[in-house]
Parts: structure tokens; C-alpha cells; sequence
């Protein structure tokens, strides 16, 4: 990610802290760009986590990716 958008992200949340807040257009602004940042981040750590592997309480070693992650209500 750029750091102009980096850098926007900040002074919107700094904007945000003050008495006048952020209008909607900002608001917008500031939801996209935090989304962006973070599907950023995400995909800098992809390799780094398709190559993980774990250790089940069983000890077999299996690849990250392929543990299910259960959905508790």
C-alpha cells in the first residue's frame, strides 16, 4: 500500500478524535481504506502462512490451510 493512503488513513483518524468528527464521504473514505490496508497486509503474510505447518495434540504435523475452523454460536 502506498504510504499517501497510509498517511490518509492516519489523518482520518486523527480528524476523527476531534469535536467535529468525520463526515459520511469521510467515513466512507476511512472504511475503504482500512479494508484495503488490511487485504494488504493479508496478502504480505499469505506465503508466510501457506507454508506453516502445525502440530495437533496428536503430534502429526499438518499445513495450516487445511485446518477447518469451527464457527461457535
Amino acid at each position: 500500500m502506498k504510504q499517501e493512503k497510509i498517511d490518509r488513513i492516519n489523518e482520518l483518524a486523527r480528524k476523527s478524535r476531534t469535536p467535529e468528527g468525520l463526515t459520511e464521504e469521510e467515513k466512507t473514505e476511512q472504511a475503504a481504506l482500512r479494508a484495503e490496508y488490511i487485504a494488504a497486509f493479508r496478502n504480505s503474510l499469505r506465503s508466510q502462512l501457506d507454508n506453516t505447518s502445525i502440530q495437533g495434540p496428536d503430534g502429526k504435523i499438518r499445513p495450516l490451510k487445511s485446518r477447518k475452523t469451527e464457527v461457535k454460536h
